[in-house]
């Protein structure tokens, strides 16, 4: 196998969005897992990331990604011009507002950027993980005031531990706290 047949493999089986673009945030190069998220009927390479991933200010100035108020507070792009200056960024949260087919979504994400250098041209690797579903436990959760089930939305009720891990994978382990020691043995107290 050819050292670049190797290294395309590779960037095509990491698990997260990665793009390389150059400091102006044009896509270079893109992974499998990329092309799952952007349009691949319109042309993707030397375009900018936002316009490329339909991000709602791409669209708002007419010199496109990069020049709308808002792109100011980019991450994506304000993590390329720190990379541009050494400085890596290392899962830093954002939300990304795209545009999807009928309507404007909200994407979390966390965004990770290094900079590198290939045949004498400064480019950055840019990563950005979807954490939607983590995101998700940070929304109202309706709970039974007795037994403590979590409601799904198909009104399927399921232990508060079973839909913890259903979002991510944690085990818990089970303790008793004092005062619930005191409530439910009250004879377990040491006399004095």
């Amino acid at each position: 196998m050819a050292t670049n047949d190797i290294y395309s493999t590779i960037f095509d089986e990491i698990p997260i969005i990665t793009f390389i673009v150059d400091s102006d945030v044009r896509v270079q190069f893109l992974n499998a897992e990329a092309k799952k998220v952007v349009d691949l009927k319109t042309e993707i390479y030397n375009r900018r990331g936002g316009e490329v991933l339909s991000c709602v200010y791409s669209t708002k100035n007419e010199k496109g990604c990069g020049h709308a108020e808002e792109c100011k507070s980019c991450l994506i792009r304000n993590s390329v011009g720190q990379a541009a200056e050494g400085k890596k960024t290392f899962r830093q949260q954002t939300a990304l507002r795209l545009k999807s087919v009928e309507k404007e979504v909200l994407f979390h994400a966390l965004i990770t950027t290094a900079p590198f250098v290939y045949n004498d041209k400064d480019l950055f690797i840019v990563m950005v993980e979807n954490v939607n579903d983590i995101m998700t436990l940070k929304e109202m959760i309706p709970i039974c005031c007795n037994c403590k089930k979590v409601r799904e939305d198909d009104d399927y009720w399921m232990a508060v531990e079973q839909y913890v891990n259903s979002f991510i994978a944690v085990d818990f382990s089970y303790s008793i706290c004092p005062e619930c020691v005191e409530k439910l043995y009250p004879k377990s107290k040491k006399s004095t």
